[in-house]
C-alpha cells in the first residue's frame, strides 16, 4: 500500500476552518462565541496548534453573502497566521479567474520562504457567479472551471519547480519564466502542497490528475467511501496518488444528548433566509452538472445550515463517539479532518483535551490489529 493510501500507522491529521469571515461556522441565529477579526484568529492558531492541529484552511468570500457580512481576504490573511504560529500549516483558499498562477505562484513562495515552509492552497473552481460578473470576470461553465483549475494547478507546479517555467494552455501561457525565490523544498514536499475540493466527476478526475490532497464535503461512512474509490482509480491511471481530507462540524459533549441538543438548536435556530439564498446559489455547482454529482447536489435544508455539509460526518456526540467515527473514516482512507466548531476556542480546546487522546489511542489499537470499532449509530 502506497504511503499516502493511508496505512493505519500514520497518524489521522486534523485541520480547522479559519472563521476568518463573520457569521462564524454555521448559518444560525444560535450564539456563536466565535469571532472573524485577526486578534481572536492569532489566538485561535497559536491553540489550535497547541491541541494536535496540524493545518488550518483559510476560507475565500470577496464579497458579503449569506450570513458572511465581513470576510479577510484569504491569502494576507493566511500569511499573518503563519507568521503568528511556528508549525501550523495555512492553506489560503484560492479562485482562478480571480487569481493569475504566476501572480499567486510568487506570493506564496514567499509566504512559504517566511514561515519556514508551511503555506498550502486550495483551489476552488467557484460556486458563487456574483462574485465573478461582480467583479467583470466571466462566469464560464462548471467543467470549464475545472479545466481552468486544471491549468492553474500544473502552472503553480511549473513555475515552484522549474527555473524555466514553459506553459501552454488555453487559458495560461507561461514563457521561459523564474522565480526567485523558490518555496521551500523537503522529504515528501517538492512544492507547496495543492488541495482541491468539488465533488462532481469533473472535480474528482481534476483530483486524479493533478492535485495532492482532495478535500471531501461532508459525507457519510458509504459516501465518503464512493468518492476515495473513484478518485483512487483515476489516480492509479495517471501512476500517482492523492490523500484525502474530509469536512466535518464537531458537536463534542459530556453526553450524546448534550450534543444532539445543540444540533438540534442550531437548526431550529438556522437563518432561513441566508439559507435558501445559499441554495439557489449552489444549485448549478451541483444538479446542474451532467451526472448530478455536483457539490451540495442532494443538501437538505438541515444540511446546508452548515455550509459544506459537515453535520451529514456525523462528528456530534461524546468524545468516545467522535473518535470511534473518526477512525471508521481514517480506515476508509481519511488521511485528514478539517473540523469546524461552534464556539472555537472552547470547542478546540476541549477537542484536544477530551478527543484527541481517545482518537490516538484507538490509533495505536489498529496499528497492533487489536481494534475494530462499530460505526457509531445515525444522528436521527
Amino acid at each position: 500500500m502506497a504511503e499516502n493510501e493511508n496505512p493505519y500507522g500514520e497518524l489521522l491529521k486534523f485541520a480547522y476552518w479559519v472563521p476568518n469571515v463573520s457569521g462564524g461556522l454555521v448559518t444560525s441565529k444560535i450564539e456563536q462565541r466565535t469571532d472573524w477579526g485577526y486578534d481572536y484568529n492569532k489566538e485561535l492558531a497559536v491553540l489550535a496548534e497547541r491541541n494536535g492541529f496540524e493545518y488550518a484552511l483559510t476560507q475565500v468570500r470577496y464579497t458579503a453573502s449569506y450570513g458572511a457580512a465581513y470576510q479577510h481576504e484569504s491569502t494576507g490573511f493566511s500569511l499573518a497566521l503563519l507568521l503568528a504560529t511556528q508549525r501550523l500549516k495555512v492553506i489560503a483558499a484560492v479562485h482562478p479567474g480571480l487569481w493569475h498562477p504566476g501572480v499567486l505562484a510568487k506570493f506564496v513562495a514567499s509566504a512559504d520562504v517566511l514561515s519556514g515552509g508551511r503555506a498550502a492552497v486550495n483551489v476552488v473552481s467557484g460556486w458563487f457567479k456574483d462574485e465573478f460578473t461582480g467583479l467583470g470576470e466571466p462566469w464560464l461553465e462548471h467543467d470549464e472551471r475545472y479545466r481552468r483549475s486544471e491549468e492553474f494547478i500544473r502552472v503553480l507546479r511549473e513555475l515552484w519547480t522549474d527555473d524555466h517555467a514553459e506553459f501552454r494552455g488555453d487559458f495560461y501561457r507561461i514563457h521561459d519564466f523564474d522565480i526567485k525565490p523558490k518555496p521551500l523544498t523537503g522529504p515528501g514536499r517538492p512544492h507547496p502542497e495543492i488541495f482541491q475540493g468539488g465533488n462532481s466527476t469533473a472535480a474528482r478526475k481534476l483530483a486524479g490528475r493533478v492535485s495532492d490532497w482532495y478535500f471531501s464535503n461532508g459525507k457519510d461512512f458509504d459516501g465518503f467511501s464512493e468518492q476515495v474509490d473513484e478518485v483512487r482509480g483515476y489516480a492509479a491511471e495517471h501512476g500517482r496518488t492523492v490523500r484525502f481530507g474530509l469536512n466535518g462540524f464537531v458537536i463534542a459533549r459530556d453526553t450524546e444528548r448534550e450534543a444532539k441538543d445543540v444540533l438540534r438548536e442550531i437548526v431550529e435556530k438556522a437563518d432561513t433566509q441566508a439559507v435558501e439564498g445559499f441554495r439557489g446559489a449552489v444549485k448549478q455547482a451541483g444538479k446542474s452538472t451532467s451526472d448530478g454529482k455536483g457539490m451540495w447536489a442532494d443538501s437538505e435544508f438541515a444540511d446546508l445550515v452548515q455550509y459544506n455539509d459537515g453535520f451529514r460526518t456525523g462528528l456530534i456526540g461524546t468524545p468516545e463517539q467522535i473518535a470511534d467515527r473518526a477512525i471508521e473514516y481514517k480506515r476508509r482512507g481519511a488521511n485528514l479532518l478539517l473540523l469546524g466548531f461552534l464556539h472555537y476556542h472552547e470547542d478546540v480546546e476541549y477537542f484536544g483535551r477530551n478527543v484527541l487522546p481517545i482518537i490516538r489511542e484507538k490509533e495505536r489499537d489498529l496499528a497492533r490489529g487489536a481494534a475494530t470499532p462499530e460505526p457509531v449509530g445515525s444522528l436521527s
